[in-house]
């Protein structure tokens, strides 16, 4: 039951959507930092030496800044939206599946680019991305991007990758001669939805699905049905990169949709990991960080900001949990990452690349589209065997 519960927040929080944002007025000039920010952060995204000392991007911040950084980690989308309205927050490296949750919901405030100075800087394919600009208006600094990978173990996939996601979708036996039933994982959030919808769009053309997260009743259905075959196979659904590295490891999980960041921290380990992009293609994020509209430490957030924009640390981040930094000049020069980090990460993908962005019942390629407060209780039903 306790996997459910970020879930069904979500649901409450997300009818927040139906809103329209109205864009509050943001700070005119930086004053003097307020000794402190808190940032709400997917698991990897804000590193201070304590797992591996050559990651750092915060202790530096501090003592040029003086304002303490915490952190607190988030498994999932729903939980961001979650934790940023229940307030006391500064930042939040949101994902475009809650984005335009916050931005809809008024929980985060438009940013003044003008105080900003590396904005300049960001790779032109997401200064106005859709899931940090509307109208025009610039809610947050993009930060990293990636894509969700196929991981997969080389013992049971001996000397070549699979190449489809039938591996995690359809019951088979894998090339160990052993079934993949109870050997897979799901990811363990609503917008996995589309990850279904990616593959029949594959496989089931007849349905005519263009967008993956803009799905009609009739595509909706044969999303969710093709999920429930899949929870027939899951040992277990994740939210947690730490736990699911765990069971790759110990719980003889072989295959399942994942971040980089999971197959870098195995690879340097010397597990048996690899990954791949199946020929279906992939969906992925583009992070932004986003000030919160009670922000209480507004001028610490705006320096955060700028610091999280810097080559050093876009390139050790993206570096850090195999990701694509958001600045391109971060792509060359930066010891961790390698000048061939940004291409091995997918920085040539982008146009490959569905990114994640909330579900609305008004869509682009039909006229009508399931809302996402759907997407959140039917797959509590799926997760729960309904």
């Amino acid at each position: 039951m306790k996997r459910f519960l970020h879930s069904c927040t979500a649901l409450t929080l997300s009818v927040a959507f139906a809103t329209a944002a109205v864009a509050q007025e943001p700070l005119t000039e930086l004053g003097k930092g307020e000794g402190e920010v808190s940032i709400v952060a997917w698991a990897g995204y804000i590193e201070r030496g304590e797992t591996d000392k050559n990651y750092d991007w915060v202790t530096d911040f501090e003592k040029q800044t003086g304002c303490k950084v915490s952190v607190k980690t988030a498994a999932t989308s729903d939980e961001m939206v979650a934790l940023m309205n229940e307030g006391g927050f500064d930042l939040v490296t949101a994902s475009g599946d809650a984005s335009n949750r916050l931005i809809a919901g008024k929980r985060v405030q438009p940013i003044n680019t003008d105080l900003i100075p590396s904005w300049k800087t960001i790779d032109e394919r997401l200064q106005n991305a859709p899931w940090n600009t509307v109208k025009g208006v610039h809610y947050g600094t993009p930060y990293l991007w990636g894509p969700n990978v196929l991981m997969y173990n080389t013992e049971v996939f001996k000397g070549e990758a699979p190449k489809s996601w039938n591996v995690v979708f359809e019951e088979m036996t894998l090339p160990d001669g052993k079934s993949n039933k109870g050997r897979i994982q799901a990811y363990d959030g609503p917008i996995h939805i589309a990850d279904a919808a990616n593959y029949l769009m594959a496989h089931k053309p007849e349905l005519g699905i263009k967008d993956p997260y803009e799905l009609n009743e009739d595509q909706y259905k044969a999303a969710l049905d093709l999920l429930r075959v899949q929870r027939t196979l899951v040992g277990r659904y994740w939210h947690d990169a730490m736990i699911q590295i765990d069971d790759f490891k110990n719980e003889g999980v072989v295959a399942s949709g994942s971040w980089p960041f999971q197959v870098n921290l195995m690879q340097a380990e010397k597990q048996p990991i690899a990954s791949t992009f199946p020929e279906e293609g992939v969906t992925g994020w583009s992070d932004t960080t986003m000030l919160h509209a009670d922000s209480q430490h507004p001028n610490c957030a705006y320096m955060w900001m700028e610091h999280s924009l810097s080559p050093k640390v876009q390139g050790d981040a993206a570096a850090w949990f195999g990701a694509v930094p958001s600045v391109p000049a971060a792509c060359k020069g930066n010891a961790l990452l390698g000048d061939e980090g940004c291409k091995t990460n997918g920085f040539e993908n982008f146009d490959k690349i569905r990114f994640w962005k909330t579900p609305t019942s008004k869509c682009e390629t039909q006229g009508e589209c399931v809302p996402y407060h759907r997407w959140v209780s039917d797959y509590i039903g799926v997760i729960g065997g309904r």
